[in-house]
């Protein structure tokens, strides 16, 4: 009983505060990014990853010479994780998983640094239990690991205010060159840097809560902060440019679908990026909480959150480039300020404020396992359509796709699904020929068509008479020389079996 009483419950808590602050959140975010890793289906966007990523290294040098060049980097990236374990579903999200994982456990050093342990270790947790965290951790896609290359130089900025020395200035432009090369909107964070370095020397002590002394009384002249500050950038901005002088060429087709941002864009911000408006409501309340307990500390996050947001939304009601995601790599910065406020009640509240945040976003986990696509309710099985052609294929057999050349990828989807696909007889060359994510077709499809018994045919939606909604010459060619033998409905897709007309 003695020997009880000796180790609590001061013990314990000495113990638990030996453990890293990093620890439990990272641990948290592997577990919560790992459950159902492999559950939904690849949508679009990742169909777009696994055709780029499993190209050739020249093949993806060409292919960012005509689109996608922004994410050029990250394809490259994937190709040689890929190399290594395989393109099943799985081995294409798990970079994203460890990335958020890592994320988690810098912004839990961050919260640490800025404020104190429990800040740290609070925002981490919350941060963890995001449905919006799970999101973009199971999606084959840069956000996560530009999240996590967010924080990391963040706090390498605080490293170097703190503790001025060209080895942390170096790994400084290291994190922010590797950010940009992963995510050039993510670059816009910047402006939040540049405000607390500027700040710093504007103060000429340890101000905005992030120069403080080395530990000998020298604090450092601000002004050369300023400078290493920018020799940092420099070479970031210079590797970066060609890329971003690249994409810009492409923004036009890569972005073709996005919309002139308007103010309500802003109000749904907190739901896109947190993947729950309920959720994403509680972060922003919280947020605001920790801002005003944090004060003059409070400048890195909260500039960290709002200066790539404001600067991405004014482009945006320019130039078509408002797009919720491209926005994560700020949700740490938020759960940073979260936490300062959790920091300042006991830890059993706290926690409780966790776990309703976890609770909260258990219908949008579901969700996000059932299916990525946007919006949820109209998820495309690209699975169940290639079980239907695998199931009644047999040699000779043709596949053709209505429409071609969208964002859907009907073509991409189902040959992940399918190891052997049917001919794809109406390709003339295909999208790694072309350097492209779009195969070109048969100028003259009748003539492609001939002599051919079977053809899958795979349209997008759910319709009762598929071949009346292929449109131009391939449509005429098929309803000419083919009939519909049977027609399966799937998720988003119909697939119809045709055959040739008897004397054709």
């Amino acid at each position: 009983m003695g020997i009880l009483s000796e180790k609590s419950p001061g013990a314990v808590r000495g113990r638990l505060h030996r453990v890293p602050v990093w620890l439990p959140p990272a641990v948290l975010t592997l577990a919560v990014t790992g459950a159902g890793l492999g559950s939904a289906q690849l949508w679009r966007d990742e169909l777009a990853t696994w055709s780029a990523a499993t190209r050739s290294p020249g093949d993806l040098v060409r292919l960012a010479g005509t689109i996608d060049a922004a994410t050029g980097p990250y394809y490259l990236l994937l190709h040689g994780w890929l190399a290594l374990v395989g393109d099943s579903t799985v081995a294409l999200r798990a970079p994203a998983a460890l990335a958020m994982t890592v994320a988690a456990g810098l912004l839990a050093v961050l919260g640490a640094q800025l404020a104190d342990r429990r800040t740290g270790l609070f925002a981490g947790l919350l941060f963890a239990l995001l449905p919006g965290t799970s999101r973009y951790g199971q999606e084959a896609r840069p956000y996560a690991l530009a999240t996590a290359l967010a924080v990391l130089a963040t706090l390498l900025l605080v490293s170097a205010l703190r503790r001025p020395g060209w080895a942390r200035w170096g790994g400084y432009a290291a994190a922010v060159a590797a950010l940009g090369l992963t995510h050039l909107i993510a670059l816009t964070l910047l402006a939040a840097h540049a405000l607390v370095v500027l700040v710093t020397w504007w103060r000429g002590s340890a101000a905005a809560g992030v120069a403080e002394s080395d530990g000998t009384g020298e604090v450092g002249r601000p002004d050369r902060r300023v400078w290493r500050w920018v020799v940092a950038v420099v070479p970031a901005a210079l590797l970066v440019s060609p890329l971003l002088l690249k994409a810009g060429t492409q923004r036009s087709r890569q972005l073709d679908w996005v919309a002139s941002a308007r103010l309500d864009d802003l109000s749904a911000l907190p739901g896109g990026v947190a993947q729950s408006s309920v959720v994403g409501g509680l972060l922003v309340g919280i947020a605001a909480l920790g801002a005003a307990r944090l004060g003059r500390r409070a400048l890195l996050p909260v500039s960290a959150v709002l200066l790539p947001v404001l600067l991405l939304f004014a482009a945006g009601t320019v130039v078509p480039l408002w797009v919720p995601r491209y926005l994560v790599f700020v949700v740490p910065f938020a759960c940073l300020l979260a936490g300062a406020a959790l920091a300042g009640v006991s830890a059993p509240a706290a926690l409780a404020v966790v776990v309703l945040a976890g609770l909260l976003g258990l219908p949008d986990q579901a969700a996000l396992r059932r299916t990525h696509e946007w919006p949820r309710s109209a998820p495309v099985d690209y699975a169940g359509a290639a079980r239907v052609i695998a199931d009644g294929q047999r040699p000779g057999d043709a596949v053709v796709y209505s429409p071609r050349d969208s964002w859907l990828f009907l073509d991409l989807g189902v040959e992940y699904h399918l190891g052997n696909p049917p001919r794809d007889v109406l390709v003339t060359e295909d999208e790694v020929r072309r350097g492209d994510l779009w195969a070109a077709e048969c100028p003259r499809p009748a003539r492609c068509l001939a002599g051919t018994p079977r053809v899958w045919l795979v349209v997008a939606g759910r319709h009762a008479e598929p071949l009346a909604t292929v449109p131009g010459a391939k449509g005429d060619a098929l309803r000419a020389d083919f009939t519909i033998a049977r027609v399966w409905q799937r998720p988003g897709l119909t697939v119809a079996l045709l055959t040739s007309r008897p004397g054709r």
